[in-house]
């Protein structure tokens, strides 16, 4: 049920434009930010943004958003960012993440990573549309959007053009118990979902709370 009540707190139209706001930046949001960037007033945005903490939907904390300390530097704000839980909703109730985790432990017990890799490379080829290929990283966001990675452009600061990071990892629940076995197939999925000869390549570059694979222009990489 508190899933339930989790999602349907989303139906509330400001409600839902002030938490997809919140998620797509990736970092904490105040109060002033998020009711500017959905149209409403502060006190308003304020309401809805604590009722979606209540929800368990996002994570509130405070700190002083001027980045002083000190006298005169103003008392604390309140922000928020996404909650790290996971909800889903299935009527009547299933459970496949048991099942997932199962599955994950008795390949890893077996030594089974490199099959695996295999079927999930195989899987990414199965879902790419030949007539819509991934030609560059603008386009290969709409794709990975698509499936729930939330990719985001970040530029290296250097002379290769920019990465794509993505914020959530759809296998996120598996991946915490086992990661290199799940990491090692969410890449091979990638790589048959994008191409192993294309203009993109993706790789491992795992950081805290993101998606451990990056995609790039293949130009990129030197052997």
């Amino acid at each position: 049920m508190e899933d339930i009540e989790a999602i349907a707190a989303l139906q509330d139209p400001v409600r839902r434009r002030l938490y997809e706001y919140v998620v797509a930046q990736g970092r904490e949001v105040g109060r002033n930010e998020a009711a500017e960037a959905a149209g409403v007033a502060r006190t308003l945005a304020a309401h809805h943004l604590d009722r979606l903490t209540e929800a368990g939907l996002l994570e509130s904390g405070s700190r002083r958003l001027s980045g002083r300390s000190g006298p005169g530097a103003g008392r604390p704000a309140k922000v928020y960012t996404r909650a790290r839980v996971e909800r889903a909703v299935s009527l009547p109730a299933r459970d496949y993440r048991t099942a997932a985790e199962l599955l994950a432990e008795a390949a890893e017990e077996a030594g089974l990573d490199a099959g695996l890799c295999a079927a999930a490379r195989r899987r990414g080829e199965a879902l790419r549309d030949p007539a819509a290929p991934c030609g560059d990283l603008a386009e290969a966001m709409e794709v990975l959007a698509a499936r729930g990675y939330e990719p985001r452009l970040e530029d290296t600061g250097e002379a290769a053009s920019p990465v794509v990071r993505m914020r959530n990892c759809p296998f996120h629940a598996v991946a915490e118990r086992f990661p290199p076995l799940v990491c090692g197939m969410n890449l091979a999925l990638l790589e048959g979902l994008l191409g192993r000869e294309g203009p993109l390549r993706a790789r491992m570059d795992a950081r805290p709370g993101e998606c451990c694979v990056v995609v790039e222009d293949s130009k990129n990489h030197i052997d």
